[in-house]
């Protein structure tokens, strides 16, 4: 059972090759850019509508790291399709890997930390110490900092795997009991299509909202950094 349950987070393979990559590729495809040879149409305005609401929104938290935007916003987007990718049928969701997300979140803070550094080192050094501390505990504070700090890019990591994970198994637990019920107690069946509904619906607003916490909690580094 957990492995009928589990095999839905393996990457899927095609003649040997990953296609973790084609969904990789996803958001390219989606979200063309707009030139003298693409046309505008309502989804290609709607899209440049959103990237520059979201782009407004990170320019008064990364302030002079002003290309910072274009690399958090694409980042945006590129989350918010794979997130999304892996709610339609047989497909797949690569977000849903730790080891992607990781591979995302260390070079991403990685970079905010060498920014911080390298730009202003004395005042990322002063994060690692509160004001006013008592000389006794200086160490320990360090430390604890230290520790806090190097715990960012897990933190990301792990909060995307998790968010996904968790919903994407609730799904396939309710929809199991749901066509389960169907033949004995049709009446409980359809109650729990209706949460299954429901529960599509609240894994579409994580999807999103999930993508949008991992570039907002970049920007935030970044802010504290710069």
């Amino acid at each position: 059972m957990n492995l009928t349950l589990f095999d839905q987070f393996m990457s899927p393979q095609i003649l040997g090759m990953n296609l973790s990559i084609l969904a990789l590729l996803m958001p390219s495809i989606i979200f063309p850019t707009k030139n003298n040879q693409v046309k505008t149409n309502p989804l290609l305005t709607f899209q440049l509508w959103l990237t520059h609401m979201f782009t407004k929104q990170l320019m008064p938290v990364v302030k002079t790291n002003y290309q910072w935007s274009l690399i958090l916003t694409t980042l945006l987007c590129m989350l918010l399709t794979t997130n999304l990718l892996g709610l339609l049928p047989y497909t797949f969701t690569p977000t849903a890997q730790l080891s992607m997300n990781m591979g995302l979140a260390i070079p991403l803070w990685l970079a905010t930390v060498i920014t911080g550094f390298t730009n202003q080192p004395t005042k990322s050094l002063a994060h690692l110490l509160p004001e006013g501390t008592p000389t006794p505990l200086v160490p320990a504070l360090i430390i604890i900092e230290t520790i806090s700090l190097l715990m960012r890019p897990l933190a990301l990591g792990v909060r995307l795997t998790a968010n996904l994970t968790a919903g994407h198994l609730l799904i396939q637990l309710i929809s199991t009991a749901m066509t389960t019920l169907l033949p004995t107690m049709p009446t409980v069946s359809l109650l729990t299509m209706i949460i299954l509904f429901l529960l599509t619906v609240l894994e579409l607003a994580v999807a999103m909202i999930q993508a949008y916490v991992f570039a907002l909690l970049l920007s935030l580094y970044l802010e504290e950094n710069s």
